[in-house]
């Protein structure tokens, strides 16, 4: 474990696990809607808008860290092979519980673009994904993983 993983993983609390899924989150949310979006104004089946919004989740997810982490001064390469381990398993439960809660939802799948359920249904679903994200952030953090592998400018 490196010492900046150490350091993390001696720290970790509930604030930096929701420091961590809010950036997720982020990611996320920008795939998920841009994959919803574009799903439901192309009239695309259920499962393939499902199938893009989380394709899309986890390329804004990583791209995300990985522009954060090549801000320190790592070359892309390996600030892309940081967000990989860091980020998957994060991202894997988010929209894994964001997607059920959608398809739970009597209506959300079905809603446009343009209409209140959408956005509703959508920000609902993040919501609860969030929430059972942070304590998985917590649990990787703890082990020196996940958040805890990336670096930060001025350490």
């Amino acid at each position: 474990m490196s010492g900046h993983a150490q350091q993390a993983a001696a720290g970790a609390g509930w604030g930096m696990a929701v420091s961590a899924t809010l950036h997720c989150l982020t990611g996320c949310a920008i795939g998920e809607v841009l994959g919803m979006a574009i799903g439901t104004t192309a009239g695309l089946g259920n499962g393939v808008t499902i199938a893009l919004s989380v394709f899309l989740a986890f390329i804004f997810g990583y791209a995300l860290t990985a522009r954060r982490v090549a801000r320190t001064g790592l070359p892309l390469r390996q600030a892309v092979r940081i967000a990989l381990v860091a980020d998957t398993l994060s991202i894997a439960v988010m929209e894994i519980v964001d997607n059920a809660v959608l398809v739970a939802l009597p209506g959300a799948m079905d809603a446009g673009l343009g209409t209140v359920t959408f956005w509703l249904s959508l920000g609902f679903a993040l919501a609860v994904a969030f929430v059972v994200t942070v304590p998985v952030n917590r649990w990787l953090i703890a082990r020196g993983r996940g958040h805890a592998v990336v670096p930060h400018a001025g350490h």
